[in-house]
């Protein structure tokens, strides 16, 4: 059996959000099936420049196919064609050409996937909202898995999405809270085929968090951020809610940032940028932290959350996402707040309770092993590629449309 995986960029530089999980399933799934990744030449997701050179490589083992970005996104032209959309009235056209705005845009990646359908026994599509994603299910639907990587934002609004979630033949959703939202978006969407299955991580066995805390000159207890910071993340209000409650506090506790930043970080003595790690250190600040804050409102899982259960760290986390919050009332394996009033009591609670923080952290572990460890990962994908192994396939896709054909190429 051979699986492409189609994703809008895929390189070991990238070390969080669907490209990575894409990557994790990629090297997982190699063990059970023949796995190629299909995606394009960009490595900057903000304007999907043109990166790698080499059209055919390997990335830890797996081929990799790369396909170039015809036309750079333009950020400023696209964040006011999106706002234009957002608050007048639109047509089908209109959202097309926020989906090419969007981009990647890739004509040779869609003409490669028509043109090879039948050199793979089924397509993995990753991230509903790319062009990549909309574009390959209208060519292979009768070969088409979707992992939706679908957060609650106001894009889901777009009418194009209705018939998109009907397209593949089944749904490989992040969460219960993401497969509540697609229902909505399409009410089609609960005829197919679909499991709630999600993403692992490649957890070391041992961490050295003594040695990591030496070297960066940590002295005392701290909370670990880890991830992109950036205002889309919840940053900005992190920063605003931690320098008050240590202000109000009086607090020791130190906020460690962990990721690239786009977001400027205060001059604050109890805020200390670590920058990019690699995932050794990654694994050794978080287990060396007395909690994890996730402070994103806009999440289908969220990767670093799981990795904090899974070593034994509690979380807490934005309330107002409902896929967080979710996540910690099934596992109870962390606290969630609202609002600053919120932040500061879970905070001080977790802060003055060690045993709280050991409990939350044991239950988050049990979590992760019965959810989210790769057997039961990987057991997932391989039965639903079983179950559609034995259904009837789909007649193959019509041609593209014209209008596909005018407005996506």
């Amino acid at each position: 059996m051979k699986i492409a995986l189609v994703v809008q960029r895929y390189g070991l530089e990238i070390n969080g959000g669907a490209e990575y999980h894409a990557r994790l399933i990629a090297e997982h799934l190699s063990g059970h099936a023949e796995v190629e990744v299909l995606t394009t030449c960009a490595l900057d997701y903000i304007t999907w420049k043109n990166h790698y050179t080499h059209r055919f490589d390997f990335v830890n083992k797996i081929p990799v196919r790369r396909f170039k970005v015809l036309r750079e996104r333009d950020p400023v032209a696209f964040g006011r064609w999106q706002d234009r959309l957002l608050r007048y009235p639109r047509t089908e056209r209109d959202e097309l050409r926020w989906l090419r705005l969007e981009g990647p845009w890739s004509p040779s990646l869609i003409r490669y996937i028509e043109k090879n359908r039948d050199t793979y026994d089924y397509f993995i599509f990753f991230s509903y909202r790319y062009y990549h994603t909309y574009h390959g299910l209208q060519v292979v639907p009768h070969k088409a898995l979707l992992v939706p990587t679908a957060e609650r934002d106001a894009i889901t609004a777009f009418s194009i999405w209705k018939p998109l979630f009907c397209r593949p033949r089944a749904i490989i959703f992040n969460s219960h809270e993401e497969r509540e939202m697609i229902i909505g978006m399409s009410d089609k969407a609960a005829s197919v085929l679909g499991d709630v299955v999600g993403v692992g991580s490649n957890i070391p066995e041992r961490t050295n968090p003594a040695e990591f805390v030496k070297r960066f000159g940590l002295q005392g207890r701290y909370a670990v951020y880890v991830g992109r910071i950036d205002e889309n993340k919840g940053c900005k209000e992190l920063f605003d809610f931690f320098q008050k409650y240590v202000a109000q506090t009086g607090s020791k506790l130190k906020l460690v940032l962990v990721g690239s930043n786009i977001l400027p970080i205060p001059a604050h003595p109890s805020i200390i940028h670590l920058g990019f790690l690699s995932d050794e250190d990654k694994f050794n600040a978080i287990k060396g932290a007395d909690l994890l804050m996730m402070p994103s409102q806009y999440e289908s899982l969220s990767m670093v959350t799981l990795e904090a259960w899974a070593l034994g760290k509690p979380v807490l986390a934005n309330g107002l996402c409902d896929v967080l919050k979710g996540q910690c009332l099934r596992s109870n394996g962390g606290l969630f707040y609202e609002s600053y009033d919120e932040f500061v009591e879970t905070l001080k609670f977790l802060e003055e309770r060690e045993r709280l923080r050991d409990e939350l952290g044991f239950n988050g572990r049990r979590y992760f092993r019965q959810n989210y460890s790769w057997d039961v990962l990987e057991r997932k994908y391989m039965t639903l590629i079983e179950t559609l192994e034995r259904q009837q396939p789909k007649p193959p896709a019509p041609p593209l449309r014209p209008f596909w054909r005018r407005f996506g190429f």
